[in-house]
């Protein structure tokens, strides 16, 4: 039996950061509607609602939910017959567990189409600083990275790099301004060493920006020769002559650290020990290598040189 394919749309973020303001400018939009039928999941209250006048000319239904134990199999699939919607659009619950929903069971046809997470600026050193891991779990599956309310004075591009090394799913990021327009980003003029210095010094708590944006922007850096102190990873992957100088990156917490490295080629590469610590100077050159399925940075060594382990071994993005 044919089942028809329901979108759903998931708007999740910490309180106040816009997801209702999104909705509602989603349910004016007739291109975006047309003559669908959304059905409007609100699992959370906010200071803001939506009139019954817009949910009419949109043809919406809505329903509410005040815990996550209410979005069962049979609760959804219950909607569905009585409603029988043609797109979903869920406003999470900003201090539930995006992977809790993900687990659910939904009715045939219902498919995840888009996660959108608005954040709002003026709040999000407050959040990330002091509920880093629930925010990250927001942030991390996203498609859609939305920074409302930014202000000129905001490091965006530091926000930018570190959504790039927080989220998996190559989300677009976007900054607006107070007035709702989107800001230009150029993160290549705000970043903490000199690019047109003949030795690229990448200090021990600038590593994480070095690693984001050369993997982003793997163009600016060809040809260039960096210098920064690293931990030796070795693994039968690597290839012969090769090996990983990199940093322990948190991308979320203390459960979320990562080693991440650029393969670095080297005479010395098979006589070094894992863990040793070494201060690199390399050139940097684009080239396609198996295990970043891909071209992106690779390390040509052209000094190396025993180093002590820096005070802090991991570095934070934020």
């Amino acid at each position: 039996m044919f089942n028809k394919q329901v979108p759903i749309y998931i708007f999740n973020g910490f309180f106040e950061s816009g997801k209702t303001r999104m909705i509602k400018d989603l349910l004016e939009d007739e291109q975006f509607i047309g003559d669908d039928k959304p059905l409007l999941i609100v699992c959370e209250e906010g200071e803001e609602t939506y009139p019954q006048e817009l949910l009419d000319r949109a043809h919406a239904k809505m329903v509410t939910v005040e815990s996550l134990d209410e979005l069962t199999y049979g609760f959804m699939a219950k909607l569905n017959k009585r409603e029988k919607p043609d797109l979903v659009i869920v406003e999470y619950n900003g201090t539930w567990l995006m992977n809790d929903f993900f687990i659910k069971e939904f009715p045939a046809g219902w498919q995840l189409a888009q996660i959108i997470t608005p954040v709002n600026a003026q709040t999000f050193d407050l959040y990330i600083n002091n509920m880093r891991q629930l925010m990250t779990d927001h942030l991390i599956c996203s498609d859609l990275i939305l920074f409302n309310r930014c202000t000129p004075d905001m490091p965006i591009a530091m926000y930018f790099r570190n959504m790039r090394m927080t989220n998996t799913n190559r989300a677009n990021i976007v900054f607006e301004d107070m007035n709702g327009d989107v800001m230009e980003i150029d993160s290549a003029e705000i970043l903490p060493y000199d690019m047109n210095a003949p030795v690229i010094d990448i200090a021990d708590d600038d590593f994480g920006i070095f690693y984001v944006d050369a993997w982003e922007h793997p163009d600016r850096y060809e040809g260039k020769e960096v210098r920064f102190t690293g931990m030796v990873y070795r693994d039968p992957q690597i290839p012969k002559g090769y090996f990983v100088p990199g940093r322990k990156i948190m991308t979320c917490c203390a459960n979320d650290i990562r080693l991440m490295g650029y393969l670095c080629k080297s005479k010395a590469a098979d006589k070094l020990k894992s863990n040793a610590w070494v201060k690199v100077t390399a050139k940097v050159h684009k080239e396609y290598m198996d295990l970043y399925q891909g071209e992106k940075p690779v390390l040509y060594a052209t000094q190396l040189a025993a180093a002590d382990k820096p005070e802090n071994d991991y570095v934070s993005l934020y």
